[in-house]
């Protein structure tokens, strides 16, 4: 499967979701997270941090620094890359690192890593409902990640086409 829609009513779903995807992620993978501004890109690493045993009031948006490293089961790569304004910048980081280390690397407006974009990656986009919930669509890109999907799938009993 690859991908699937969940509709998150509230934070404690999106956080229980975080959970999920925590137990699922390996060292070297690469959640690439786009929304609009608060969406709940944050709010989901935050989820992911605790599934990895960091504490969520840890995670603050990275949005001056580029990049937070927190240790955990493993340690989370927290990129934040809405103010760059050149890919200069994030190689400058040596993000290939961070992005196929030892650790998980979860990318906050990820489309702006253009020509640096990896070839496989779990991509999550958040939109905002009209009420408090969000709409999430989670995409494995290569096979690897199209299992997750499948596996987060049958979480949530959710059919394939």
């Amino acid at each position: 499967m690859k991908n699937i829609v969940i509709i998150s009513k509230n934070i404690e779903a999106t956080q229980v979701l975080g959970k999920h995807l925590a137990k699922l992620l390996q060292a070297g993978d690469i959640v690439c997270l786009l929304g609009d501004l608060g969406a709940g890109k944050t709010a989901l690493v935050k989820s992911i941090a605790s599934g990895l045993k960091i504490s969520p009031e840890k995670v603050q948006s990275p949005t001056f620094v580029l990049m937070n490293t927190y240790e955990g089961k493993k340690p989370l790569y927290h990129f934040d890359l809405y103010r760059l304004d050149d890919l200069k910048e994030i190689a400058l980081l040596g993000y290939e690192e961070y992005l196929y280390g030892d650790g998980i690397a979860a990318i906050e407006w990820a489309e702006k890593l253009g020509d640096l974009m990896p070839q496989e990656y779990l991509k999550i986009e958040l939109k905002h409902q009209k009420d408090e919930s969000r709409c999430i669509k989670i995409i494995g890109v290569g096979k690897r990640y199209q299992d997750y999907v499948a596996k987060m799938a049958c979480l949530y009993k959710i059919k394939g086409p």
